[in-house]
């Protein structure tokens, strides 16, 4: 066959194959892309740079032109730098997956992270509001010691001593928090397993018992010292607990509710989806850790330091669970997998 006739047959090809390159062999080029593609689809690649690979072949044998078996070559590099390229280390997986994955993940299962909200928010705010108004009220929730124990960690009176502690070095509480916090979020969602009542049950506790604690020290006048403790690490860690509680309500909506599913397939389903969520709240619970150690116990820090940080954490934990990975699109795998059931 001439070279002409070569070219002409396969030249449609080759060119499919050039500009698919220029527009989809960056992945992150093309999920920003908000066009439709509409050249050679995806799954059709290997095919075509097995075929090009022959085509090159033939032409060195035939002694083409030096011209067509330059461009064939360079094609075929360009090919072969993307489908065979080293996959990215895991540790580049999973930045992205929390940059980006967890956030979508998160507001794919809004329904349950709503309801998970109102679990803990509703309690927390009445028992507050019920204690300004009756303070005896605190009495019921706690016994005298740990009332007077309460007080005397956040004693206004106090200042040189560490806020919301009553020992031990910063690293040392940096341990005790992370178990502590972690402890708690893994409750939230395990007890999910039981038809999500004890998810419901565990939200519920923990809503009462820090609205019952920020109501008796914000009605016995420790507030300030209250809230500048848990302003910083706040926003991670009552936050990270809603999610697990939403993940854990998702686990036991699938196990009553399965819909058309095999209940083992639902259930598993729902824990794949609690796990990958639980990778998200171990590192948020990891974070308020070292913040309630090193930088909520201050007690010497002006309380408009300690809001203006507050306010900057919550913005960013906010802003990151409802704007994170949203340039990716609304075909993303996570959404798609996280909305299966």
């Amino acid at each position: 066959m001439k070279q002409a006739q070569f070219v002409r047959r396969h030249e449609a090809e080759w060119q499919a194959l050039e500009q698919w390159f220029d527009a989809r062999a960056s992945a992150r080029k093309a999920r920003r892309d908000p066009k439709p593609w509409n050249g050679l689809p995806d799954h059709e690649v290997p095919a075509r740079y097995r075929r090009l690979c022959q085509h090159l072949a033939l032409a060195r044998r035939r002694g083409y032109s030096p011209v067509l078996t330059a461009r064939l070559q360079a094609i075929m590099q360009r090919g072969h730098a993307v489908l065979y390229r080293p996959p990215p280390p895991r540790w580049r997986l999973v930045l992205e997956f929390l940059v980006s994955g967890f956030p979508r993940l998160v507001r794919a299962e809004r329904g349950c992270m709503l309801a998970s909200l109102l679990l803990f928010t509703v309690p927390l705010v009445a028992i507050y509001v019920a204690i300004q108004v009756r303070p005896e009220i605190a009495s019921s929730l706690f016994d005298p010691a740990q009332l007077a124990e309460f007080e005397r960690m956040y004693d206004p009176n106090d200042p040189d001593r560490a806020l919301g502690r009553d020992s031990g070095t910063n690293l040392q509480m940096f341990g005790y928090y992370i178990w502590n916090n972690i402890s708690i979020g893994f409750r939230t969602f395990a007890s999910g397993l039981l038809a999500g009542l004890g998810s419901v049950v565990v939200l519920l506790m923990n809503g009462v018992l820090f609205g019952g604690v920020a109501g008796h020290l914000q009605a016995v006048g420790h507030g300030d010292p209250f809230w500048r403790f848990v302003c910083g690490h706040g926003a991670p860690e009552l936050t990270a607990i809603v999610i697990a509680g939403g993940a854990g309500l998702r686990l036991g909506l699938n196990l009553i509710a399965p819909g058309r599913r095999r209940r083992i397939d639902a259930l598993v389903d729902g824990g794949m989806r609690g796990a990958r969520l639980c990778l998200g709240i171990f590192v948020m619970l990891l974070f308020a850790a070292f913040v309630e150690a090193f930088w909520s116990s201050i007690a010497w820090m002006p309380a408009w330091i300690k809001y203006t940080v507050a306010a900057l954490l919550w913005g960013g934990v906010l802003g990151w669970l409802f704007f994170g990975g949203r340039h990716l699109g609304p075909t993303s795998t996570d959404d798609a997998a996280a909305g299966a059931a």
